[in-house]
């Protein structure tokens, strides 16, 4: 059961532009940004940075930026987010079968050696305390511009803030995400958990 619940879109309707944002990339507006219209300008604020971070014109492919903000979730907990993750990768293109195998990236032949070392990062960011070593960082700018890890970065940070929000919160995942989840990961342990509707 959902701590805050979502409010229905009309509540603000000053906001509906921001709304609208989500459609483009999930096909609905997401509970976790219905929750936080309780504040307004948190929505507008997460509209903003969701558009920098998945700026269409970015260097890092737009399905694997949601892998990297997988990963990230996957280390904070975040089932939500998690779910959310699959379901844009999914929407950008990304494989089922890259999908399926997004925990076990690290010896998948569905991933390259290039993407491994940024799902790597992702990972060793995402963690608390930071993980990032001086050594993993430079075999990253190896591999990837340095222009390319600040945008593997920011999504990153900003799945931090959506972990937190959705994980305290006990945010209810919608129907659509829930199912490109369980598809994917299901078989191999994951549940929507207390995000289940």
């Amino acid at each position: 059961m959902p701590r805050l619940k979502p409010l229905p879109p009309e509540t603000t309707p000053e906001l509906k532009p921001f709304f609208d944002f989500f459609l483009g990339t999930l096909g609905f507006t997401p509970n976790s940004v219905l929750t936080m219209q309780r504040k307004p300008k948190l929505v507008q604020a997460l509209a903003q940075l969701n558009a920098a971070v998945m700026d269409p014109e970015g260097e890092v492919d737009l399905g694997f930026r949601r892998l990297i903000g997988h990963v990230a979730s996957k280390v904070s907990g975040c089932l939500y987010c998690q779910a959310h993750t699959l379901l844009g990768a999914h929407n950008f293109g990304i494989s089922d079968a890259k999908l399926a195998d997004v925990w076990t990236y690290a010896t998948s032949p569905h991933y390259s050696p290039r993407e491994r070392l940024a799902l790597d990062f992702a990972l060793a960011a995402a963690s608390q305390p930071n993980a990032v070593t001086d050594a993993q960082f430079a075999e990253l700018q190896q591999h990837w511009s340095d222009g390319e890890i600040t945008e593997i970065l920011g999504v990153v940070a900003m799945f931090a803030f959506l972990n937190r929000w959705n994980d305290t919160l006990g945010t209810p995942l919608e129907a659509r995400p829930a199912h490109v989840a369980e598809k994917a990961i299901g078989a191999r342990g994951w549940t929507a958990g207390k995000h289940a509707p």
